[in-house]
Order: C-alpha cells, then structure tokens, then sequence
C-alpha cells in the first residue's frame, strides 16, 4: 500500500479536477514520460483483459508486456485495493472498456479491436 502523503494527495487531487480527455492528455503528458504514460495505459489494458477472461499469451501479444507484469497485475485485481476493479466497472457501462487493446500487435497491424 502506498504510504499517504500530501505530494501524492495533490497529484490526485490535480487528477480528479481534469475535465476532459483532452485535459488528462495535457497533464499526463506534462508529468509523465511517453514510456510511463504507455506503461499505464497498457496494465489497465492487462486488467481489463484479465478480467474479460483472456489468457496470458493473449495479453502479452496484444500489450506486449512480460508475463512477470501481467501476473503483478493480475495479484492486484484478485487481492489489491480494488482500485483496477472500480475503475474497470465505472468504465463498462460508459462503454470504455476496451474489448482488447489498440497496442500494435507483434505481427505489425493492430491489437485486440
């Protein structure tokens, strides 16, 4: 668990006042690397192809992530803080939650959609 802060509340807090997805790429393009904004982007893909069923090969050849972060984030949905089981059901009947991922897949055209 992470230990509280105030730094950390204010990120959240800065998050939670984004209205848009226009705004959230600003920001998180702002504070995050390309790389650790992908990385993100694609553990929620992770979770949410977990919790659609999907296997573990299926999940790396759609993200591309090692099998060592999928099984972290597959700990995190069974027995974490329901912070990927929230959002993921908040998602769902706005109909954002991806079918698959729109990561480039290994055979070069496009992932799970």
């Amino acid at each position: 668990m992470i230990g509280r802060t105030s730094s950390i509340d204010r990120l959240f807090e800065a998050v939670m006042q984004l209205s848009s997805i226009e705004e959230c790429y600003d920001f998180f393009e702002d504070i995050c690397t390309v790389k650790e904004l992908l990385d993100m982007s694609k553990r929620l893909d992770a979770a949410v192809l977990l919790s659609d069923g999907r296997s573990y090969q299926q999940i790396v050849e759609a993200t591309g992530l090692s099998t060592a972060t999928i099984g972290r984030v597959s700990r995190c949905l069974n027995y974490g803080q329901g912070g990927y089981v929230r959002a993921i059901a908040r998602l769902a009947p706005a109909g954002k939650a991806p079918e698959g991922t729109d990561a480039p897949d290994p055979a070069g055209g496009k992932g799970g959609k």
